[in-house]
C-alpha cells in the first residue's frame, strides 16, 4: 500500500472500513510500531505474530479504516477472552495521528464490538493504561465502564539488579498466569 506524504492526511477522502487481510498486515505492524510505545512494559506483544494470529480467527472482528489506498487506522478483536468464553476481547486499536479527532477510533471500537456481540459475546472487555487518558475516554464514549483495576507490581531480581524482564498483561488478564515477554521480536 503506497503511504502518502506526512502532509498529505487525505482529508477530502472518505474513510471506509474493511476487514482486515493479509494485504493490510505490512500497514497495521508499521501503525502500532509508530504510535504504540513497545518497549514500556508489559505492551512488548506487538508483533507481527500478534497481528497476524487474528486473520485465523473463527469470528472476523478486525477492521482496517482506509482513507483511500492509505491505512488510517485499525482495530484488533477476538472471541479469545480465556476468563470466560462469552466475552469478547478488544485488543489493539490505534489511529495514524493525520487521521486522529475524525471520529476514526470510535467508528472502529463499535464496529468490532459490534462483530463480537452478533458472534454471542455477552460482553466485550479491553485493557488501557492508567495514564492513557484518551483511549480512556473513547472507551467510555463507546458504552465501556471501568470494572477491574490491575496494579502490577514488579520486584528486582537479585542483588537489586534492574528488572529486564515482563509479562505479557493481556495473556495475564486472559488467563491468570504470567507468560514471559519476548525480546526478540516475536
Amino acid at each position: 500500500m503506497p503511504t502518502p506524504a506526512a502532509h498529505d492526511t487525505g482529508s477530502d477522502t472518505e474513510i471506509t472500513l474493511h476487514p482486515l487481510e493479509p494485504g493490510h498486515l505490512p500497514a497495521v505492524l508499521e501503525l502500532g510500531c509508530r504510535v504504540y510505545d513497545t518497549k514500556a512494559m508489559p505492551y512488548t506483544g506487538w508483533s507481527l505474530t500478534a497481528v497476524a494470529t487474528h486473520l485465523d480467527a473463527s469470528v472476523p472482528a478486525c477492521r482496517v479504516a482506509m482513507a483511500g489506498e492509505r491505512l488510517a487506522g485499525f482495530v484488533l478483536g477476538s472471541m479469545t477472552f480465556e476468563q470466560r468464553e462469552d466475552w469478547g476481547y478488544l485488543e489493539w486499536i490505534a489511529v495514524d495521528p493525520d487521521f486522529q479527532g475524525r471520529g476514526v477510533a470510535g467508528r472502529l471500537v463499535r464496529d468490532c464490538c459490534a462483530v463480537l456481540t452478533e458472534a454471542g459475546a455477552s460482553s466485550v472487555v479491553t485493557d488501557v493504561e492508567a495514564d492513557n487518558t484518551a483511549s480512556a475516554a473513547l472507551m467510555r464514549r463507546n458504552g465501556f465502564t471501568e470494572g477491574v483495576t490491575v496494579t502490577l507490581f514488579v520486584r528486582a531480581g537479585g542483588a537489586g539488579a534492574p528488572h529486564r524482564g515482563g509479562i505479557s498483561l493481556p495473556h495475564f488478564a486472559r488467563t491468570g498466569r504470567p507468560r514471559p515477554t519476548r525480546h526478540d521480536g516475536r
